[in-house]
């Protein structure tokens, strides 16, 4: 069977089509760099992946993590992997060149990571953990601080994590009761417990930088109260040589259904003497310091449930490709030829399902580091507040939408292989269990949606909600250009309209009823206002086809074309129109799930 990864014609596509990566070229920051380096990139971390992480893939799944009392061990390829990514630069690309970094634009960055994580997502989850580690010690911590501990993460010589969850509080940071109380010398002595730390014990590199969040002592209750710290395993001299290990000790591995290759830890702080940490920033600042790392590695998770969405559709179209199996229903010859089951409609509606949901999950998320790229470097200021405001309000839509649909086109690529799906001789059920915690990750689905509709929405009179809705509009515009196109845009301006009066509906009733009952449909605007989104980002790639196929193509670019408009047509037609009865659901302040009594379960 064939063997690729994911659709490299695609990639192609979202970069230098869509989002225009090229154009970055352009800007300061990027000006070392050409489409031919942007290539060389990607040819290396693909290139990496096939040596090293997809020969590994299987076994990683398969062998646990083993903890022996006191620290964790790895299989030792894991190693030798992450090794082979760090010589390759591909550990902190984005990094600035006087970091050791390759100071790509995210949006190139994220794209060449896809081929590292269809090969190993779970493996990958150290660098990307250490990367968004060390922005967040960039942006707000001290110089000092940048040069003891981001330097050496930007080499690879360490790893971070971030370290929030408690046994006893989970999501409700605001219980938290790690304490931090402050030292003569201006450091702090920590002392907690957390739970389900990823990548929070191994053998990979020589030191472990936890970022911790903790209550220093008479602070207030709630968030205002949290503060941030850098705990590292073992401490570090001002000559950056290691010292003596810091009273931070394992205290058992959670094994998990999927992503087997990244520890994930319980840690206990303080055992002894107290673990050293050193503030980040200020006192009772803690949870916004946090975020900087915790909106990253939103984007992170969303991305990670697209491409394993991506391999699951590429493998399981592959398979169906060469397995034959059957006749259509119009031969009525027994003795003819099985056809491949790729010719069956149930199985073109499941590989259009999985195409629909992949291809536009990759478009949101490449889109949102592309915002994220414009942010840090857009010529103007507006352009720079214009980028921000849209990526902050879309980052809960990229985190979740990703993660639950993802989840479904790995669903039907188990569906597509049959019997096999369900084998460890075939790994899309791998891909299945890789992916099922990303709606849990970094908020769950829940979380998301009250941050979208309860913050998000409202926030600054509106701003984010009303730059996204233009960006739509604008879309619209251009589609109506292109008489094919012009259902389409008139279904995603009507749905635009239902989601204006739904989004209205609801935070006007908030304001004079229980503000639990008039959310409890939340997920499910989450879901309307995602739908809508992903309708947009396929829309943009059919307004792209359609000029293209007005010009001469090669058979294989006009059928490619052709694949991305007929693929608009399936989200369009089978999955835009639910967004109906969703907006039924929340606008009408259905309270079913409110109502429900303890009791009655």
């Amino acid at each position: 069977m064939a063997t690729s990864l994911l659709n490299e014609r695609d990639l192609d596509f979202m970069l230098y089509e869509l989002l225009e990566a090229e154009s970055l070229t352009e800007r300061e920051r990027f000006s070392d760099h050409s489409r031919e380096t942007f290539q060389a990139a990607m040819d290396t971390a693909k290139n990496v992946a096939e040596k090293y992480l997809l020969p590994i893939r299987q076994k990683t799944d398969l062998v646990k993590p083993e903890y022996d009392g006191n620290n964790a061990h790895l299989i030792p390829e894991i190693k030798t992997a992450m090794q082979a990514v760090i010589d390759a630069g591909l550990a902190s690309a984005t990094a600035d060149f006087d970091m050791g970094g390759m100071q790509l634009p995210s949006l190139v960055s994220c794209a060449l990571n896809t081929h590292l994580t269809a090969s190993g997502m779970s493996t990958m989850g150290y660098t990307t953990l250490t990367n968004a580690n060390a922005n967040l010690i960039q942006a707000h911590g001290t110089d000092a601080q940048i040069e003891k501990w981001v330097r050496p993460m930007r080499a690879g010589r360490f790893t971070g994590t971030m370290a929030m969850t408690e046994p006893g509080a989970g999501s409700g940071l605001a219980d938290l009761i790690t304490k931090a109380v402050k030292q003569e010398d201006g450091s702090y002595r920590i002392t907690g417990n957390k739970v389900y730390i990823s990548g929070g014990d191994h053998d990979l590199t020589d030191n472990i930088v936890h970022l911790v969040l903790a209550r220093v002592q008479g602070a207030p209750k709630g968030i205002k109260g949290i503060s941030l710290f850098i705990v590292p395993k073992f401490l570090v001299g001002d000559d950056g040589a290691l010292g003596a290990r810091n009273d931070v000790a394992l205290a058992g591995l959670f094994h998990k259904m999927g992503g087997h290759a990244i520890t994930s830890t319980s840690l206990s702080f303080g055992e002894k003497d107290g673990a050293v940490g050193y503030l980040v920033g200020e006192e009772n600042m803690g949870l916004s310091y946090m975020f900087h790392m915790m909106n990253e590695a939103r984007l992170f998770v969303g991305m990670g449930a697209t491409v394993m969405a991506l391999a699951g559709y590429q493998y399981s179209l592959n398979y169906a490709k060469e397995r034959p199996q059957g006749r259509l229903l119009a031969e009525k010859d027994p003795h003819s030829t099985p056809v491949n089951i790729i010719e069956h409609s149930d199985v073109k509606r499941m590989l259009l399902a999985q195409k629909a949901y992949a291809e536009g999950a990759l478009a949101l998320c490449l889109y949102g580091a592309r915002l994220h790229d414009d942010e840090k470097t857009a010529p103007d200021h507006d352009s720079r507040e214009a980028a921000h405001t849209l990526l902050d309000f879309l980052t809960p839509i990229i985190k979740s939408w990703p993660s639950e649909y993802g989840l479904k086109a790995n669903h039907y690529a188990i569906q597509v292989l049959g019997g096999a799906g369900y084998t460890n001789e075939h790994p899309v059920e791998m891909f299945y269990r890789e992916n099922r915690l990303n709606p849990i990750h970094e908020g769950t689905t829940g979380i998301q949606s009250m941050d979208l509709l309860g913050r998000k929405v409202p926030r600054n009179n509106f701003a984010g909600y009303k730059a996204c809705v233009s960006a739509i509009g604008k879309t619209i515009t251009e589609a109506q250009t292109f008489e094919s196109l012009n259902d389409y845009a008139t279904s995603l301006e009507s749905a635009l309209k239902v989601l204006d009066e739904t989004t209205q509906r609801v935070l006007g009733a908030s304001q004079t009823m229980n503000v639990d009952a008039a959310f409890s449909n939340s997920v499910k605007y989450l879901d309307m206002f995602g739908h809508i989104v992903i309708a947009w980002m396929w829309l943009k790639q059919g307004v792209i086809a359609k000029q293209q196929l007005n010009g001469s193509l090669h058979e294989s670019d006009e059928a490619f074309y052709n694949g991305k408009l007929q693929a608009m047509r399936f989200f369009f037609r089978s999955e835009l129109p639910e967004i109906y009865h969703w907006a039924h659901l929340v606008g009408s302040l259905d309270t079913t799930n409110f109502d429900m009594k303890p009791d009655w379960f």
